[in-house]
């Protein structure tokens, strides 16, 4: 039996795998005799891209590597896959979250310095059970409170390869501007009780 054209083989692969494939990744697909080096892995990415022009799927580089995606402008017909209505998430939750994008390192005592407001404990733990921010270190000051970044499952959820890609904060005139690939709506938390401050103690996720 023949083998396969390469550029078969990593379709079916992204096909498979369910997230994204970085290109060290693509390799372990291979014996050492026959392992393709990155440009020939690019190439063949490069024709699936033109192969996938037009259609209800494409081709989308993001941090973790590569995958295969339905387009977002058709979200609003593919989203109906789905009988349970989407979550929502608040808009101070969606204020936290870019704060800590466009500032990161950042302390929760900082965020809460932009907003005006306490941060709710259940915002960060939403955060952080999400996958999208992390610890990074923590402050050199009284306390060391914990400094929050963005992950690289951020940048995946919200179809970015890196934080370039993030809109300027001219371009970013409302939160609402930011959706994920197909659209997905966000979960309401709530944004009330005691107000909440940061503690030397916390413990955050640590980096995927």
């Amino acid at each position: 039996m023949a083998k396969p054209d390469l550029k078969h083989i990593i379709e079916a692969a992204l096909l498979a795998a369910g997230g994204p494939l970085s290109l060290d990744h693509m390799q372990t697909l291979f014996g050492r005799d026959e392992e393709p080096d990155k440009a020939a892995l690019r190439a063949s990415l490069a024709e699936l891209e033109q192969d996938y022009a037009g259609r209800g799927v494409e081709l989308r580089e993001v941090a973790s590597g590569f995958r295969i995606q339905v387009r977002p402008e058709l979200a609003p017909w593919v989203s109906r896959l789905w009988e349970e209505k989407p979550q929502r998430y608040s808009r101070a939750l969606l204020e936290t979250l870019a704060i800590i994008a466009y500032r990161q390192p950042v302390t929760r005592g900082e965020i809460e310095e932009v907003r005006g407001v306490s941060v709710n404990t259940n915002i960060m733990r939403t955060l952080q059970e999400r996958g999208w921010i992390r610890t990074v270190g923590h402050k050199d000051v009284p306390g060391r409170p914990g400094m929050y970044g963005t992950t690289r499952q951020f940048l995946d959820y919200f179809n970015l390869s890196s934080l370039n890609e993030l809109p300027t904060l001219l371009e970013l005139r409302d939160m609402d501007d930011i959706h994920p690939e197909l659209d997905l709506k966000f979960p309401e938390e709530a944004d009330a009780g005691a107000p909440e401050h940061p503690t030397a103690s916390e413990q955050e996720p640590g980096r995927e």
